[in-house]
């Protein structure tokens, strides 16, 4: 936090009439305000962490992100900045794109062919293709694409294999 501190405090200039006018609102601050303000000013940097440190306790506010700061605020309640029931019912579900084909088992008489097919679709040698098989359930291929996973399990279920994929 002090370096970040330190890192805004170099981007804005020193202390000015002129840059304390160009930061104001309309209307001008009250002398309550105003004598917060400098108050805040006088502060060093680890008091000025502290300071934000207990304001975010007492206020229950978690930080923001160093891009909301800079931007002057979080981001718009319409594009995800709420945090909640209602905000987390309108994302729609992300749907996997790569999938994981597992071999949770087979069928002892089909197991010639199953390695058969396991190294159709792998660059395995026999050897491997016939170790991979035999320690069932394991995963045969990762990474892979929806329409190529069902594709593999579809081959490998008719040949007698109990197929999942993750």
């Amino acid at each position: 936090m002090a370096s970040r501190l330190l890192h805004l405090r170099r981007l804005l200039p020193a202390a000015r009439p002129s840059a304390a006018v160009a930061f104001s609102t309309a209307s001008t601050p009250s002398s309550r305000v105003s004598g917060i303000v400098d108050e805040i000013c006088g502060l060093n940097l680890l008091e000025a962490s502290s300071l934000a440190d207990a304001l975010r306790g007492r206020l229950g506010v978690d930080q923001l992100p160093p891009l909301a700061i800079l931007m002057g605020g979080a981001a718009p309640l319409g594009e995800g900045g709420a945090t909640g029931v209602a905000g987390e019912e309108a994302k729609p579900k992300e749907e996997k794109m790569a999938f994981d084909v597992k071999l949770e088992g087979f069928d002892a008489a089909a197991k010639l062919k199953i390695i058969k097919e396991l190294r159709a679709f792998t660059s395995l040698g026999l050897k491997e293709a016939k170790e991979l098989v035999e320690k069932a359930p394991t995963v045969l291929k990762s990474g892979v694409p929806k329409e190529e996973a069902e594709g593999i399990a579809e081959k490998m279920r008719a040949l007698g294999a109990k197929i999942v994929l993750e």
